[in-house]
This record gives C-alpha cells, structure tokens and sequence, in this order.
C-alpha cells in the first residue's frame, strides 16, 4: 500500500495505528499480502506487535518498539488492563438492547466455535441505535478468544453484518458496500509501560463503515436524516 498509515499515538516506546481493513495485523502463514510490521517499517518505523485483529477489521493496534515495552504490555494484556472497545453493525434488533454473552468458545486453529468443551469467554455490549433491520453496538471485550465477538454476535441470532465465517452472508438484510465485516476497534486504553499514565485512544469510523451506517439507515419507508446516516461513534453517557 501507498498510503501513509495513520498514527493515532506515538512516544519513545510504543505507537498504536489505524489499522485499515483487509491488511494483516501481523505475518501469518499462507496468507498473502504484507503486514502492519512491514508497512510501518517502510514508514521508518521498527514495531513489535503485541495483540493482533482480523484481516477484515479496523481500527486502534498496539504494537512495541522495543522489547522491554513489549514484555510489559503483554503482561498488561494477560491481566485484562487493556481495555479494547469496539463498534459493530449487528443484523436485527438486538435483544436485550445491552447486556453480556459468556457463550464458551473452543479455538480450533484458524477455526473456532462455541462448545461446553470451550474457555470462558465475556463479550459485554451496549446498543448506540437500533436501525430499521440492525444494531449499532458498543462492545467492550473482556476476554480475547479467537474471532470471539463475531462467534458470539452469530450464535446468539445476531450476526454482525458482512459476516460470512460464521453465518451466511447472502442471508443478511443489508450488503455491506464494502463486503467486509462491520466491526472497528474503536477505543484502546492502557497504562503506559513506562510512566505509568494512563492512555486513551480512539480510533475515527472509517468511510466505509459510514457509508454502510448510510445504506442500513434507508431500509425504512422514511428517508434518514444526514446526519443519523453518517454518525460517527460517540462516547457513551458515564
């Protein structure tokens, strides 16, 4: 890609970037294409990753530049102090509007899926605004098991929109325009490694997922005001 990536913190020892969709969180086998190590490192930039998103998702990353930083961090990420939140389109109107799934899942390589056999896991949501045929959500991810927001949202009747891993995509009620999945890492907080200060950051609501926001607004018989179709995410009442 030819396109600077977009930094939305950076110090001495760590940066968190807007990752975009379809790019790689990091180098995986038998995948193609290049990763977010390796753009950022034709921006000048040496990262070490310390968690990872889908290939389809955006927003807010974390990544190292030094080993001490990452040693910390990953410690903070096994004591769940890294608080990861996310907005998703879901299909349908969700029920109960906020709430929790604690489905457990059972990671099967690139594969994984809800069974009594699984780990715990903790997916808590808060609906933003119902739409005529989905949800935007808030979701604060309490565990991290592999594709977990998306297993839960499917299994419980509400798959986000663009799913097609885990639910048929060609039986939504709204196509994504960009055919990927609506889910964006939208803020990241964590404690400084180093000074201990704690950091906020949030990532901006791509284009894409606006314009999908756009196109799941006008599934009424009522037009939708301009500025409900390209709302970006706001922070939600204390």
């Amino acid at each position: 890609m030819t396109t600077p990536l977009t930094l939305l913190h950076e110090d001495d020892h760590l940066v968190v970037v807007a990752k975009p969709p379809r790019l790689l969180s990091v180098p995986t086998p038998g995948a193609e294409g290049p990763a977010l190590p390796a753009v950022l490192a034709r921006q000048g930039l040496r990262v070490l990753p310390i968690h990872r998103l889908d290939r389809e998702v955006s927003g807010a990353i974390l990544f190292a530049k030094d080993e001490e930083t990452r040693a910390r961090l990953d410690a903070q990420l096994r004591e769940r102090s890294i608080e990861k939140t996310y907005w998703a389109l879901a299909q349908g109107r969700l029920k109960p509007p906020d709430g929790a799934f604690h489905f457990p899942i059972l990671e099967e390589g690139a594969w994984a899926r809800v069974s009594a056999r699984g780990k715990k896991s903790t997916t808590r949501y808060k609906t933003l605004e119902q739409l005529p045929a989905a949800t935007i959500v808030e979701i604060e991810l309490v565990t991290g098991r592999h594709n977990q927001i998306r297993i839960h949202f499917a299994h419980a009747g509400f798959p986000l929109v663009g799913e097609r891993k885990y639910a048929r995509g060609s039986e939504s009620p709204i196509r994504a325009p960009s055919r990927r999945i609506a889910l964006h890492a939208w803020r990241l907080s964590f404690t400084h490694p180093h000074t201990g200060v704690r950091i906020h950051v949030e990532a901006p609501l791509p284009p894409d997922l606006i314009q999908l926001v756009d196109v799941a607004s006008t599934r009424s018989n009522n037009s939708p005001s301009r500025s409900r179709a390209t709302r970006r995410p706001t922070r939600p009442d204390p």
